[in-house]
């Protein structure tokens, strides 16, 4: 034990700090004093407020019967919903508040229908705290005080707005002034009606933005926006629609993370989404990571040839994810992105395929892919003749154009099973594959006195364990 005590607490803290959960924090702090001088500040840096079965849990009581303990307070979430249960708890909870000096991040999440009662008086306090990181989250506007004290906040470097229903879009107007010289991460989830000459003229203020995500901006007007922004390295936005919108002068930034939000046109119709994606992405080898969420109107879209060709062209030696949901990409074009781009480590779409060795043969030139997830549709293996419109989606075998509409003869769905996965993962560095229905992860993991033999090569004591369909077995 003494020598535990002589552990320093500098060195004993990047430890626990790797522990999962408060349960562990909470019987680390019990080994010993010194492990309590190091756990002690760890569990109490992040507190937070919530009800669970009607059951209120707060951290506030514990300040203020402990108040040395708020010096380590460096993040707070308050709920509207604790207010409901306990009105007369808000007094408390200001007083607890004002003890957190070294406050730097608070969130507040507020469902109720008073979210400006319930906010108002802990932001009095928030506003006179070193807040670096501010998330908002509201069902209903907060109103137009709480945002008039909110706009009297300076050197704010993260803020997220989500107020989902009623009120007008707050878009920072009067308050960019103030956040201009230190914003470099914002997500505004309500820009829907407001002009995009007022949005170009707000994030003109903001110039040292990285990190953007937007929820209702007109997609014309997104070039424009974030030309603005030299700094911008990652960008979340919504496809609106095409609009009238003037390339802009002023060169776009280069951008490392684009993930864009869609519905899908008719698979035959105008694709000018991939037109304003590819706008978006002038520069060359910059992009390490490309999301697109769709959902289908008609039919199941299909990420054409042509924009896949492009975008390893330009980004093939930097793009490390492609993940495009549901959206449809041929085998042809996987293979083509496995050979083309050397750091791909993530993959998701959804292919067509007669057998799971068609697929592995797609992804054998892969050798960085670490986490495969295919949405497959199972195909017989034979070829039919398709509209001559296709051919502008797919190149190749005519194999090729039994993807889209030629199901297996047999009506069965083919299963991915384990030892598949294992003859995937020894092959290649994959650790996490889900195909159909079926996904797995795959480790090396020491055992004592053990040994196997996998492809010639004697791994000692080491062995290479597949956790199995986590679809069969949920405790897995």
């Amino acid at each position: 034990m003494s020598t535990l005590e002589n552990v320093p607490v500098d060195l004993l803290q990047p430890i626990l700090i790797h522990l999962p959960d408060r349960r562990h924090l909470s019987a680390a702090a019990l080994v010993s004093r010194a492990f309590n001088r190091a756990a002690t500040p760890l569990l109490y840096r992040r507190l937070d407020s919530q009800v669970k079965h009607n059951v209120l849990h707060h951290p506030s009581a514990t300040l203020l019967k402990r108040p040395e303990l708020a010096q380590y307070v460096w993040h707070v979430t308050e709920t509207g919903a604790v207010q409901q249960v306990i009105p007369n708890i808000t007094e408390d909870i200001v007083a607890a508040l004002r003890l957190c000096k070294n406050l730097t991040s608070a969130t507040w999440v507020d469902d109720t229908l008073t979210p400006e009662a319930n906010f108002l008086p802990i932001l009095d306090v928030l506003v006179t705290l070193p807040l670096r990181e501010l998330t908002i989250r509201t069902q209903y506007d907060p109103g137009e005080r709480v945002w008039a004290r909110l706009n009297t906040i300076q050197g704010i470097r993260r803020l997220s707005v989500w107020s989902l229903e009623w009120g007008p879009p707050r878009v920072l107007q009067g308050w960019a002034d103030l956040l201009s010289s230190s914003l470099t991460h914002l997500e505004l989830c309500r820009c829907a009606g407001v002009p995009a000459t007022i949005l170009i003229s707000v994030f003109m203020k903001l110039p040292l933005l990285q990190e953007l995500c937007l929820k209702g901006a007109p997609s014309a007007a997104i070039p424009a926006i974030i030309a603005c922004l030299p700094n911008l390295i990652a960008l979340d936005a919504e496809y609106l629609g095409s609009g009238n919108y003037r390339s802009p002068l002023t060169p776009l930034p280069r951008l490392q993370r684009l993930t864009v939000r869609a519905g899908s046109v008719d698979i035959l119709g105008p694709q000018k989404l991939w037109t304003w994606m590819r706008a978006l992405l002038p520069h060359q080898q910059t992009l390490k990571s490309f999301t697109l969420n769709a959902f289908a109107v008609q039919g199941q879209m299909t990420v054409p040839r042509p924009f896949i060709m492009n975008l390893t062209a330009r980004h093939g030696i930097s793009l490390q994810e492609f993940a495009v949901g549901v959206a449809q990409v041929t085998l042809e074009a996987v293979s083509h992105m496995c050979s083309t781009c050397p750091q791909l480590e993530l993959l998701e779409c959804s292919v067509a395929s007669s057998d799971v060795d068609m697929i592995a043969r797609a992804i054998e030139a892969g050798r960085n892919l670490q986490t495969l997830k295919l949405h497959v549709s199972w195909i017989a293996d034979g070829s039919v003749d398709l509209p001559p419109q296709y051919d502008k989606f797919f190149t190749g075998p005519r194999i090729m154009y039994t993807y889209f509409s030629h199901p297996a003869s047999d009506g069965k769905r083919i299963r991915f099973t384990e030892e598949q996965a294992r003859a995937l993962m020894l092959q290649t560095r994959l650790r996490n594959i889900g195909i159909g229905d079926q996904s797995y992860i795959g480790r090396w993991v020491r055992r004592e006195c053990s040994a196997k033999i996998t492809q010639d090569i004697v791994q000692e004591n080491v062995v290479f364990e597949v956790v199995g369909d986590v679809t069969d077995d949920p405790f897995i």
